[in-house]
């Protein structure tokens, strides 16, 4: 299992994010390719990725040149974006999971339905392309685990589009509730909305490194340059077996319900991915007095629980659940760009031990080469799994 660590002793933001991911390998004319299929007007932004140093570390910075300065965006209208990409399904996941949390944060601090929020410095273009190009990186590089050290929260105050605001910034400090934290660092803010959104969204853990082998080290700078430490974001890659104690607890959460319609039910599991479940399924089940019924049952990290019980509580006409605790084997995997007939094509590579046990052709890939050939699907994957058979390269 892949795992990304950021270590965030001088904090974390959108640009530092993706900066530490390119560092670690991923291509820029990647990423751009990739941005290139969300709907944003022609030439609104443009990316640059340029080696220089904080207090002396070698890091990667990361910027995003805005020509469209589009000042409001409402959080429907960026999630539809996102989820009517041909972006790859767990790009769309994790960023319309970041924008969730971004959406209940404001909603919250502004006393708002989360259909009404709109974002300004979130909404701008460069923070759209930091969230989603930080999906893309993690998607890339085949990240199947998200984990963070303790944010320094920081001190004094920010100036914002809603005026000068303490650090951490109320939607900030929102985010930050449940995650790991601490007081020990300068003043200013170490922490934006944007680097607390993809923690909260999509961190499993927060604190101590989990045991890996690491691999590769990324290093994406900040705008500012601190005096107290080097405004740096490292990102450690490894992978986790059972030689380094990696094992996957996870918790199975379970209830029956037997008045509810499918409509209901299927909102209900788009809401628990979206929020952080690992997988989602039902099962139907005949209950007492001969109903017939349905048994939903969701997987998670077990400090999402309370918060995905919660969910289902509310959503549903549940009154209880129960849960218990399992443990998971993971197949090692990544991602590998192949060149084709058609032309590049990503595969799914799954090792056990080092050793490759199967390829398979990335469904985006193939669906967005089908529409645009006007040929089967089937028929474009049989095809590029024969060619990478038979000689097809890596790029």
């Amino acid at each position: 299992m892949t795992i990304v660590y950021f270590d965030c002793h001088a904090g974390i933001s959108g640009d530092m994010t993706v900066g530490a991911l390119l560092d670690l390998g991923v291509p820029l004319a990647h990423l751009q390719t990739e941005l290139a299929k969300l709907p944003l007007p022609p030439g609104s932004y443009a990316l640059s990725a340029r080696r220089t140093e904080r207090r002396h570390i070698p890091a990667l910075k990361f910027d995003v040149a805005v020509h469209d300065h589009h000042s409001h965006r409402h959080y429907g209208g960026i999630d539809a974006m996102i989820a009517e990409s041909p972006l790859a399904d767990a790009v769309r996941e994790r960023a319309r999971r970041i924008f969730r949390r971004l959406a209940e944060a404001e909603a919250t601090v502004h006393g708002v339905a989360i259909e009404e929020v709109h974002f300004h410095e979130v909404g701008a273009v460069d923070s759209i392309v930091d969230i989603v190009g930080t999906a893309i990186c993690l998607d890339y590089l085949g990240v199947a685990e998200v984990h963070a050290a303790a944010l320094p929260l920081g001190g004094g105050f920010v100036e914002t589009a809603h005026g000068r605001l303490p650090v951490p910034a109320p939607a900030t400090a929102h985010l930050l509730q449940g995650l790991a934290v601490h007081g020990d660092c300068g003043a200013g803010e170490r922490v934006t909305p944007t680097g607390a959104a993809v923690v909260a969204a999509l961190a499993a853990g927060t604190g101590q490194m989990p045991a890996m082998r690491l691999e590769r080290i990324g290093s994406g700078a900040g705008g500012k340059d601190f005096a107290d430490c080097p405004n740096i974001l490292r990102a450690f890659l490894g992978t986790a077996d059972k030689e380094q104690g990696g094992g996957d607890p996870v918790v199975v959460a379970e209830t029956n319900i037997d008045d509810s319609t499918p409509e209901v039910l299927g909102y209900v599991m788009e809401r628990l991915l979206a929020e952080g479940a690992l997988d989602v399924f039902f099962t139907p089940v005949q209950m007492k007095k001969n109903r017939p019924a349905t048994q939903l049952s969701f997987l998670c990290r077990p400090e999402g629980l309370e918060k995905l019980a919660r969910l289902v509580l509310t959503e549903t006409s549940a009154i209880g659940l129960r849960h218990y605790a399992v443990g998971r084997i993971i197949l090692e995997r990544r991602l590998e760009e192949c060149q084709t007939p058609f032309g590049p094509v990503r595969f799914k590579l799954v090792f056990d031990g080092g050793q490759l046990l199967r390829a398979a052709p990335e469904y985006e890939d193939c669906r967005r080469i089908a529409r645009e050939r006007g040929i089967p699907c089937r028929e474009v994957m049989e095809q590029v799994v024969a060619w990478r058979h038979v000689g097809g390269e890596a790029s």
